[in-house]
């Protein structure tokens, strides 16, 4: 039995993924991922943004509007 892909959610995300997700771009999550902002985790060369990561970020922002 297959899993249609659409019903698969990725354990972690790329930056690419990540900032599409955001709708940001890549450079604007790189600074972000760099002032610790977002956090991220290192698999050998490449950052990995898990997606609860990413709801805590815009839950900060939500919670930070004047």
């Amino acid at each position: 039995m297959t899993v249609p892909a659409t019903t698969i959610h990725p354990v972690l995300l790329t930056a690419e993924e990540a900032a599409k997700m955001l709708r940001i771009g890549r450079s604007t999550l790189y600074q972000l991922l760099a002032e610790r902002e977002l956090a991220s985790i290192k698999i050998g060369r490449s950052r990995r943004i898990r997606p609860a990561d990413v709801e805590a970020y815009i839950e900060r922002q939500a919670t930070n509007v004047v």
